[in-house]
């Protein structure tokens, strides 16, 4: 029967729920356990699909074609197995389920209410997320005593019953400040958090304590007698290095023994590889700096999974890659040689929009020009294609109709058809939703003999990466790129996936999002290779 660890958040938001129920998975998975994850997203968007990344982050996508939460992107990170759509879930796709339903007749005629209805449409879903695996961790966004949050709270108390005690396990993650006028740290906010788990019905039977300083043990033992948790309960968790290194400390705070005690399991983790990652992150033998490109730089984690997948080469190679952080507008202000300076490498990511594209133009010339290391991820790959029809074709109004509607010469275009994760035929027009209309998740592509791609990749045939797009690269003008010096080094059913620049040391852009896929104990290939050519070009 699946085990069912359950993590909430009290006091304020980003405590680091996720990172907490990534790093207690990847201790079970370490165990030897079958592990999956779980976020229920508690807003009632549907999707974080068209969610601005400023509001929201960044949107991870799934290889099922799924938009999610950035949390599921740490889920894959740390415990290197592929999720998917079940894995994700909002109240407004419960609303969406429940209602449907309804209109359907599904109910028989019956009021629809939030419970039983709802709550019993939210343990369904944790359910079928927790099928055939011996863990799930459920993670609920937002804190304790959120409105929204509620109908959540009772599904988690209901399935205590419905479950099993011995299968279910309630872990809170709360603050535990430092007021430095007292020079205190002060346990009433958590204290007063568990109270309000408590008065909906949950006792959680274990703290993990966000904290600037040391806890000491009588302020431990004072949190476990007043949030009624054993004394063994209580961890500390200190701010740290990487994130990474949070499953390590989590195991010197002595989380195994509650975890064993309340499953009556053996769980004996071998953590001998992740430690070296993590050492190689924190003390790292070389450095290099990347030039990153992009224009959702007021937050950084927009781009979450990229920076990430750059950790993890970084660590494989023992290596600490700082970046440069460039925003793109501002390079169309000063050019490119003040912002990117001495790089080591480049590095353009995805975006929608033309807001700080011409930016993004000129790092790409830059990068050409000067045989700089380029990688370009999907709009990254669009604008390489773009700026070379512009300069070295002598197309001087090459666009992408996302940017140009009547553009002459249409490098990137919108094609009207496309056969999405399901194997059905799409339509699409300008009028068409965005979020309806894009190629999301996982699709092979053939990388060609003889590239950059197929080294990095190896020797096989047919590989898979994620996509989140709306346009292609025109094949119309693949002919003219060629004969130019343009590689297209790899397709996907007609569609061009990877180019490179023949002459130039190296030079890849992407359609897809390499990152999406790239993990600490196994960094993305073209990744990988970039970060290896930066350090050939110290």
């Amino acid at each position: 029967m699946t085990k069912y660890i359950f993590v909430t958040g009290g006091v304020l938001s980003s405590l680091g729920k996720g990172i907490t129920s990534a790093s207690i998975a990847t201790i079970l998975k370490q165990s030897g356990f079958s592990v999956s994850m779980l976020k229920i997203d508690p807003y009632l968007n549907v999707d974080p699909g068209t969610m601005s990344p400023l509001e929201h982050g960044e949107v991870f996508v799934t290889a099922d074609g799924a938009e999610t939460d950035l949390d599921i992107g740490h889920y894959e990170r740390f415990i290197g197995t592929t999720l998917s759509a079940k894995n994700n879930f909002t109240t407004g796709q419960v609303y969406q389920s429940v209602l449907k339903k309804e209109r359907e007749g599904g109910y028989l005629g019956k009021t629809i209410q939030v419970v039983p209805h709802i709550v019993d449409e939210i343990k369904d879903r944790i359910r079928r997320a927790g099928k055939e695996h011996e863990f799930l961790i459920v993670e609920l966004g937002g804190t304790v005593g959120d409105i929204e949050g509620l109908p959540f709270m009772e599904a988690i108390r209901e399935l205590k019953h419905e479950l099993d005690n011995s299968n279910t396990m309630n872990i809170h993650v709360t603050l535990i400040p430092y007021l430095a006028a007292a020079g205190e740290l002060k346990t009433k906010p958590a204290q007063h958090g568990v109270q309000e788990l408590r008065r909906i019905g949950i006792t959680p039977h274990m703290l993990v304590c966000r904290t600037e300083r040391p806890l000491p043990k009588d302020l431990k033992r004072k949190l476990a007698m007043f949030c009624d948790v054993n004394s063994d309960a209580v961890i500390e968790a200190n701010d740290a290095a990487s994130i990474y290194q949070v499953p390590l400390n989590f195991i010197k705070e002595g989380i195994l023994s509650p975890l064993s005690n309340h499953f009556n399991i053996k769980i004996k983790p071998n953590m001998e590889k992740w430690e070296t990652l993590v050492k190689q992150i924190i003390l790292p033998k070389d450095e290099i700096t990347i030039a990153f490109v992009g224009k959702y730089l007021e937050l950084k984690e927009s781009y979450k999974s990229l920076t990430e997948a750059l950790i993890h080469a970084g660590a494989n190679l023992n290596t600490k890659i700082n970046i440069n952080w460039c925003d793109s507008e501002r390079i169309e202000d000063v050019g490119a040689y003040e912002i990117i300076g001495n790089s080591d490498a480049i590095l353009v990511a995805g975006g929608f929009g033309n807001r700080g594209i011409d930016g993004k133009l000129k790092a790409i010339k830059y990068a050409r020009e000067n045989e700089t290391p380029y990688l370009g991820i999907c709009l990254g790959m669009q604008l390489a294609v773009i700026e070379y029809a512009r300069n070295v074709l002598g197309l001087e109004d090459a666009n992408s109709i996302e940017f140009d509607k009547e553009t002459s010469n249409p490098l990137i275009y919108l094609i009207d058809e496309f056969i999405d994760q399901s194997g059905d035929t799409q339509l699409r027009t300008h009028k068409s939703p965005m979020g309806g209309t894009m190629r999301l998740g996982e699709y092979p592509f053939n990388p060609k003999d003889g590239t950059k791609i197929k080294k990095a990749y190896g020797n096989n045939e047919v590989y898979f990466e994620r996509h989140r797009h709306r346009y292609e690269v025109n094949p119309f003008y693949k002919t003219n790129l060629e004969n130019a010096g343009m590689i297209i080094s790899g397709d996907s059913n007609g569609l061009i996936e990877t180019v490179e620049i023949k002459d130039h040391p190296w030079f890849v852009g992407v359609q897809f999002h390499p990152e999406f896929t790239s993990n600490l104990e196994k960094p993305n290939p073209i990744i990988l290779n970039f970060i290896k050519e930066a350090l050939n070009n110290r």
